[in-house]
């Protein structure tokens, strides 16, 4: 039986400290927030860097680190073939998309809709993207929660809270539902974006470690290469060769489609887009998303394959989870990290799946208030709301999601669980994102083929699904039947297109501002570049915590020295930021 390191009380210090990051982010946030512009898409002056590490770290949760990587440690290297996909997928943004989000020229993601197809057809996605949004945010939360409860130790703990009792599990989602729900109502998208970029250097940082500390471990002394020759050598043949759905054309095929219009049309990543000054900052934003989803996950599969030596018999280390495998990488997390650095893997745990909250939070806030409240207020009264009126709506929106999210996730294991029910949920997906790809790739379709198109992609999705067709490649199935139906019916739209329709004037505008280039911003922005100097900040007061921990007791399989390193990178990291914030700074 592995000697692992348990949680103590330095690495919930260390997790508690990330907490009241997050919180002294969101109220910085909120000071640079001068009204909706600002709270909604950062006044169009986030720095691309940091709005392409929000936009990357959006794609990890903990679902990458749990159910990602039991897969990883089922079949090995297909994973590489599965989970670097997105880079191909940000690619084609860096060539495409990026460009055109820009040049939409938003003011909040679905106002896309509303100049390519009409106001009805906002309507129609707000009312029914809210409901599987709010789905998704407690689906986060509670697989988040699963690992947290269970790496922390008190998952089988009752607590009691104002005379009611709620199970570790429970606890852990109230805990986490309230510091998404605080920081993000109080900073907007800035608050966003920083805690993104926050948690990206955690991640990185985290993986940097824990992959040749993995190998060497392996390599029993004899370094790096030589653990990573005895994986080649001890693992099944089959590990080494894309097997099940890795070597499946039909679910490789779907998975890559869910993957391109994930990471090109959804309504997080179209934000990130607008938000930034100028269209060569949002491909660049793009291209740097495609290297981080290239090397980035080979930095946590590599390590999971490594896991399947070192720890072949899973089951009896974790038998009270469903699917041991899911605790590999935490397993060697708690194996070969010395305390601090444990209480380190915890928190980028939590951040990924924060920032993927956090985000689905502010964009349904953004929906909510510009796409619902100020066309029915003005509807009503004749009136625009005023600024401080849509601030209002916006963060009581923002407050009522999150609510939501957490009822949720307390509500997800009456359903059959969150593993279970997500392979479901993502591929039905696809019949919503379709018709925001097609309208931007071909313009003459009439006002309403997005609604057509969107509602017969669903409709025969639910139909294959509920008739049983096919249903060994659920992913599979509802990707695919919904790609083709919504192509066919939004093609077969366009023939009863009418250009001199006067419902389509907008579309008329949003076609001519697609073809004119937005230019490129002369100087880059003082106040984007000033949160530079705060990430730096936060990175060297993380570097001076891990480097203090090297003083607490140690193991020689989890030597302190682990702590000096991440501690001497994120100070380098932090200086870094500081010096680029700096002369911007001054010259403000």
């Amino acid at each position: 039986m592995p000697a692992f390191n348990t949680i103590n009380a330095i690495d919930y210090g260390l997790i508690a400290l990330y907490f009241a990051i997050v919180i002294f982010v969101g109220f910085y946030a909120a000071r640079k927030n001068r009204g909706t512009d600002d709270y909604f898409k950062g006044g169009g002056q986030v720095p691309w860097v940091l709005a392409g590490l929000s936009n990357w770290v959006t794609g990890f949760s903990a679902f990458m680190f749990v159910a990602a990587a039991g897969f990883t440690y089922r079949v090995g290297v297909g994973a590489i073939i599965i989970f670097t996909s997105a880079t191909w997928a940000y690619l084609l943004g860096y060539f495409y998309f990026a460009k055109m989000w820009r040049r939409a020229r938003l003011d909040s993601p679905l106002q896309f809709l509303t100049k390519r197809y009409s106001p009805s057809t906002t309507y129609f996605y707000s009312v029914t993207s809210i409901v599987p949004q709010i789905v998704g945010i407690g689906q986060g939360l509670y697989i988040l929660c699963i690992f947290v409860s269970s790496a922390l130790g008190f998952g089988d703990r009752t607590f009691e809270l104002a005379g009611v009792s709620f199970n570790g599990l429970q606890a852990s989602i109230l805990v986490v539902g309230v510091v998404v729900v605080f920081y993000t109502v109080i900073g907007g998208l800035w608050a966003a974006v920083l805690t993104d970029a926050v948690q990206s250097i955690i991640i990185i940082v985290m993986t940097v470690i824990i992959f040749p500390v993995s190998y060497h471990y392996l390599g029993e002394g004899a370094g790096v290469l030589a653990g990573f020759k005895r994986m080649l050598h001890e693992v099944p043949e089959a590990y080494l060769r894309p097997g099940g759905m890795a070597a499946d054309p039909w679910f490789l095929f779907s998975y890559f489609l869910n993957t391109i219009l994930g990471y090109n049309v959804a309504w997080h990543l179209a934000q990130r887009y607008y938000s930034v000054p100028d269209e060569r900052g949002a491909r660049k934003m793009a291209l740097l998303c495609a290297v981080l989803s290239f090397f980035a996950p080979l930095m946590w599969i590599l390590p999971v394959m490594a896991s399947k030596v070192i720890f072949p018999d899973l089951n009896s280390l974790w038998p009270s989870l469903k699917d041991p495998s899911e605790a590999s990488y935490v397993s060697l997390a708690l194996l070969l990290l010395p305390h601090g650095l444990v209480g380190f893997v915890v928190s980028a745990v939590l951040s990924a799946t924060l920032g993927q909250a956090n985000d689905a939070c502010n964009w349904l806030s953004v929906t909510v208030t510009r796409d619902i409240y100020v066309p029915l207020r003005r509807r009503a009264t004749g009136q625009t709301p005023t600024e401080p009126q849509q601030m209002r709506v916006a963060r009581l929106a923002m407050l009522g999601i999150g609510v939501l999210g957490v009822l949720v996730a307390f509500y997800i294991p009456r359903f059959g669980g969150a593993f279970d029910f997500a392979l479901q949920y993502y591929s039905l997906v696809a019949a919503f994102m379709m018709p925001v790809a097609l309208g931007m790739l071909y313009r003459k379709t009439p006002w309403w083929s997005g609604i057509a198109s969107c509602s017969a992609a669903f409709i025969v999705a639910i139909a294959l699904m509920l008739a049983g067709v096919w249903k060994e490649d659920a992913l599979a199935r509802n990707v695919l039947s919904e790609a083709v139906t919504a192509t066919v019916v939004f093609f077969l739209s366009a023939r009863c297109y009418r250009a001199d329709d006067p419902r389509h004037a907008a579309l008329h505008q949003l076609d001519r501002d697609l073809r004119t280039p937005v230019p490129d911003a002369p100087v880059a922005p003082a106040g984007g570049l000033q949160v530079y100097g705060v990430i730096g900040s936060i990175s060297i007061l993380l570097g001076l915590v891990l480097i203090a921990c090297t003083a607490l007791p140690s193991t020689p399989l989890a030597p302190s020295t682990h702590n000096l390193l991440a501690g001497v990178l994120l100070i380098l990291l932090g200086f870094g930021l500081r010096r680029v914030a700096r002369p911007r700074a001054a010259a403000s």
